[in-house]
C-alpha cells in the first residue's frame, strides 16, 4: 500500500493505493485561509498538521488493515508558500501563501537583478517565495532574524513526518532561489535575499527517498515505522504524475482554484519574457512549463458567493450546447494575474452589462473569460517554444461540459476528458511514494489514464469566439489605464 498526502489550499487529502495503483480509499480534512489585509493570504502551518492527522485518522477508521501494510508515502502541496521556521523547528509566523501579493515591490526589485531570470528561467513573481522573505526582512525584521529554515508547505509536513528539512526540485523551482537548469540552490540568489544555503532544505528528486517516518509518530498514527517518504512534488507536477503528463509535449489544462496550462518537456526551455513558468518536473531529467491564471474556478466561486448560488448549478444551467459569446465580458483578475501580465495590482472587471444581463449571462462571461485567459497562456507557451496539439482537462471546473466546450473552441484544440477516476495531485503523490519505496521505473508507473471523451472545437462558433478574444485582449490595457 502507498499513501499520497496532498496539502491543498482548502483541504488536506489522504489517498491510498495498492501495488496495482488501484485506489483503495481516501479521506480529507478542511483548511481555511486568512486574509487580514487586502492582497494578503495566509495559513497557520500547524493547521496543516491537524488536518493531516484528521485525514489519516479517517482513512484508518475505514481502511486500518490496509494502512498497516503501508510501504511508502508521497507528498504534494500548494507551491511558493513561505513557511519560516525557527531553531526549534516551529513556525515563526503564518505561512504567506501562493496567492498573496503583498511583496510585489520586493518581487520587482529582485526581478530587476538579471541573475534571477538567468538562473531560475522565470520572472520573480510576487507569489514566489523569495520576495516574501524580502518583505519579512523589510516589514518584520525581528521575525526575519529568527529564520533558521525556509520550507515550502508540503515540506513542513515532511518535517513533522520525518524530522528532516528536505525538499525536491519541482516545488523548489517556484522559490526564485533554484538554478532550474542545474537543479540546485543558487548561493548568489540566496545571498541577494539575505539568506544562505544552510537555511534551505536538502534537495532530492521527487521520485527519490526524502526521509523516513518517525517511529513515535508511526505508532501514534498506526503506520509502519521507518517507511520511506518520497521527495514528492508541487501540486501541479504531482497532478502531472497522476495524469501521466511526463512525456515531451503532453499537456493538461487544470480548471482548479487557479488555472494551469501545463506542458511536460524533456529539456529545459526557459523564456521568462513570456511570463511562462519553466520548472523542474518531479522526475529526474525532466522539466515542464506552465501558464498560470490566479483565479479560474475561484472566479466562479466568487460569483456564486455574491449571487447566493451553487457553482455547479450555475454551470449546469448553461446546458451543454455551446452558444456564441454575448455582450458581457469578464476579466478574471480577482487576485492580479501571472501569465501573461505579471501584474499583482490589476483587478477583475465585468464590461458590457445591460438590463438584460441575468445570472446566466454573468456565469457565461466568467466561463468565457477564464477560457480566454487560458488562450493567453497558450500563446505564451508558443512564444516559449512549446506548441500543443491537444490537452487533457482536470480540476473541478472540468466537470462542466459547457466550460470544456468553450475551452476547446477558444484554444482551437481538442480537450480530452479522462476516464472516471481520481488522477490528481494526491494520486500523483502516491505514485511517487510507490516509486521511492520500490525503486520502480517512474515512466512505467506514471502512465496516462484512458480517454473517456474528447471535445473538439466548435467550428460554427470559432469565428465569434476569436472576435470576442480580441475584444478581451483590448480590455486589459484599458482597465490598467483606468486603475493607474
Amino acid at each position: 500500500m502507498y499513501l499520497g498526502l496532498d496539502l491543498g489550499t482548502s483541504s488536506v487529502k489522504a489517498l491510498l493505493i495498492d501495488d496495482t495503483q488501484a485506489i483503495v480509499g481516501s479521506a480529507s480534512a478542511g483548511l481555511t485561509v486568512e486574509r487580514p489585509h487586502p492582497g494578503w493570504s495566509e495559513q497557520d502551518p500547524e493547521s496543516w498538521i491537524s488536518a493531516t492527522r484528521t485525514a489519516i485518522g479517517l482513512l484508518a477508521k475505514s481502511h486500518g488493515a490496509e494502512l498497516s501494510k503501508l510501504r511508502g508515502i508521497g507528498l504534494s502541496g500548494h507551491m511558493h508558500g513561505a513557511t519560516a521556521i525557527d531553531e526549534a523547528g516551529k513556525p515563526i509566523r503564518p505561512c504567506i501563501l501562493w496567492n498573496d501579493t503583498r511583496s510585489y515591490a520586493q518581487a520587482a526589485l529582485l526581478d530587476a537583478d538579471p541573475n534571477f531570470r538567468q538562473l531560475t528561467g522565470n520572472i520573480v513573481f510576487p507569489g514566489f517565495t523569495a520576495p516574501k522573505l524580502k518583505w519579512m526582512e523589510a516589514q518584520e525584521s525581528d521575525n526575519f532574524a529568527r529564520v533558521s529554515k525556509v520550507l515550502l508547505p508540503k515540506d513542513y509536513l515532511r518535517l513533522w513526518l520525518c524530522g528532516e528539512a528536505i525538499s525536491e526540485m519541482s516545488d523548489s523551482s517556484g522559490t526564485s532561489w533554484l538554478d532550474v537548469g542545474k537543479r540546485d540552490w543558487s548561493d548568489d540568489l540566496l545571498a541577494a535575499t539575505g539568506l544562505e544555503r544552510a537555511q534551505m532544505p536538502a534537495l532530492v528528486e521527487g521520485s527519490e527517498r526524502g526521509g523516513s517516518l518517525r517511529a513515535e509518530l508511526a505508532a501514534e498514527l498506526g503506520l509502519p515505522a521507518g517507511i520511506p517518504i518520497a521527495g514528492g512534488a508541487g501540486d501541479n507536477a504531482a497532478s502531472a504524475c497522476g495524469m501521466g503528463t511526463i512525456g515531451d509535449g503532453h499537456a493538461f489544462a487544470s480548471l482548479g482554484t487557479s488555472g494551469v496550462l501545463f506542458a511536460a518537456n524533456n529539456r529545459y526551455l526557459p523564456n521568462p519574457d513570456s511570463a511562462v513558468h519553466a520548472f523542474c518536473h518531479a522526475l529526474p531529467g525532466t522539466w515542464h512549463q506552465m501558464g498560470v491564471i490566479l483565479s479560474a474556478t475561484d472566479s466562479l466561486n466568487w460569483l456564486s458567493s455574491v449571487t447566493s448560488s451553487k457553482p455547479a448549478q450555475m454551470t449546469a444551467d448553461l446546458g451543454e450546447t455551446l452558444v456564441a459569446p454575448g455582450s458581457v465580458m469578464f476579466l478574471p483578475y480577482l487576485s492580479g494575474e501571472r501569465t501573461p501580465h505579471n501584474d499583482a495590482s490589476i483587478r477583475g472587471s465585468f464590461t458590457g452589462l445591460g438590463h438584460e444581463s441575468d445570472r446566466a449571462a454573468l456565469t457565461r462571461a466568467v466561463v468565457e473569460g477564464v477560457a480566454f485567459a487560458f488562450r493567453d497562456s497558450l500563446a505564451a507557451l508558443a512564444q516559449a517554444g512549446t506548441r500543443l496539439e491537444r490537452v487533457t482537462a482536470i480540476g473541478g471546473g472540468s466537470r462542466s461540459i459547457y466550460w470544456l466546450e468553450v475551452l476547446a473552441t477558444v484554444l482551437g484544440l481538442p480537450v480530452d476528458i479522462p476516464e472516471s477516476g481520481d488522477f490528481g495531485a494526491a494520486f500523483g503523490a502516491a505514485r511517487l511514494g510507490l516509486i521511492a519505496a520500490e525503486n520502480a521505473d517512474p515512466f512505467s508507473v506514471c502512465t496516462a489514464p484512458a480517454t473517456q471523451r474528447s471535445i473538439n472545437p466548435n467550428r460554427d462558433h470559432a469565428a465569434a469566439f476569436d472576435e470576442a478574444y480580441q475584444r478581451y485582449r483590448a480590455l486589459y490595457p484599458a482597465i490598467k489605464g483606468a486603475l493607474s
